[in-house]
């Protein structure tokens, strides 16, 4: 295999800008991370982390190098570098997910100390390391000069079912519990205005997390009668989301006259980050008296989508068009009303059966 491979930043010209300063967030974490342990002379970290970025949403980019850290560290392992893997190697991975713990933080260990004694990793995250390992094989073979062949293309993957979701979804009754708890009776009252702001936008709007963590105070505007955010959705697309008036109010009591920075912020000025609201969320729904329910952040869109295709007079190609998808199959899948048992057909069509055999009793 050859492939064109910017070496350590000691062979970079100092006449030219390094490249790698363009790198996305989670492609330059990858990079130092595979830097300590193959160093700067070895074409890993520098073709793992360029295709890190090649990929065109954070949500992806993310996921794929915390898939391929996974895959790294099975191949280093068996005594492989991950350039050399082959069919074997690769099926026997698969096989190794099924039955491997997974890593979990050390109750009363050190900061960040972590320890494989987790539970196996589910169908989707099995489906993840393997979908990321083989992306980067395609990769390879794309910035190759002779080609590259994917070991992964014959590896069989966990049958994902679209439909199902072990997550629990929030009732209407829960998100207004929920929301009120966030508005007066947050742990930290600082702190109140942004989260009753944030999980108000963030459900009314319906918005995945990343998409209103990555949006801006100017990214706000006015739009024909409507207050808007002009936000970046899944495909990498610009979109401006109307902000209904219950939300922009909350929105406008956080920010406090701000006009830049992030639109939900550190107390430093940084960025909020999507673990930050799941600890939100957890910590709010415990005092709203909602239990153990591990909801995360993008888990309110569903919530948004179900509630929202509730109501008498629902339209599935406005939903559709408001949750940002391509396709109506798509916003049913997000549809948890269809699982509920309440919903079955099956008692109207026993009612009138019951009904019909009580007439013609003998």
């Amino acid at each position: 295999m050859t492939v064109p491979v910017a070496r350590g930043t000691a062979a970079l010209s100092t006449a030219f800008a390094d490249p790698r300063e363009h790198w996305p967030l989670h492609a330059r974490r990858l990079y130092d991370f595979l830097i300590t342990l193959y160093g700067e002379d070895d074409p890993l970290p520098t073709l793992a982390a360029g295709w890190v970025a090649h990929q065109r949403s954070e949500n992806t980019q993310r996921a794929y190098a915390r898939g391929f850290k996974v895959f790294e560290e099975f191949a280093r392992d068996h005594g492989t570098h991950p350039l050399h893997v082959k069919f074997m190697l690769a099926d026997t991975f698969s096989k190794y997910l099924e039955t491997a713990p997974t890593w979990v933080r050390v109750k009363g260990g050190q900061r960040g100390e972590l320890a494989r004694t987790g539970e196996p990793y589910s169908d989707a995250s099995r489906a993840n390391a393997l979908s990321a390992a083989s992306s980067f094989f395609t990769y390879l073979d794309m910035v190759s000069e002779d080609g590259v062949k994917n070991p992964f293309d014959a590896v069989q993957r966990p049958v994902i079912d679209p439909d199902y979701s072990p997550t629990e979804g929030y009732t209407e009754e829960q998100w207004i519990k929920l929301l009120i708890t966030a508005r007066d009776r947050h742990r930290v009252a600082a702190y109140r205005k942004r989260a009753y702001a944030l999980l108000l936008v963030l459900y009314t709007c319906c918005l995945r997390i990343d998409s209103l963590l990555n949006a801006r105070v100017e990214d706000l505007g006015y739009d024909k009668g409507h207050h808007v955010l002009r936000v970046k959705v899944k495909g990498g697309s610009l979109k401006k989301k109307p902000i209904p008036p219950v939300a922009w109010d909350a929105l406008q009591d956080h920010l406090g006259g701000r006009t830049d920075g992030w639109l939900f912020e550190t107390a430093t000025g940084g960025q909020l980050d999507e673990p930050a609201v799941w600890r939100l969320m957890n910590s709010l729904a415990k005092r709203a008296g909602l239990g153990e329910v591990n909801h995360p952040p993008h888990g309110v869109k569903v919530d948004a989508i179900t509630h929202a295709l509730a109501k008498k007079d629902a339209r599935i190609d406005k939903v559709q068009a408001w949750a940002d998808h391509k396709d109506s199959r798509t916003t049913q899948r997000y549809n948890k009303r269809k699982q509920l048992l309440d919903d079955s057909p099956g008692y109207g069509l026993a009612s009138d059966v019951a009904g019909a055999l009580e007439h013609g009793a003998a």
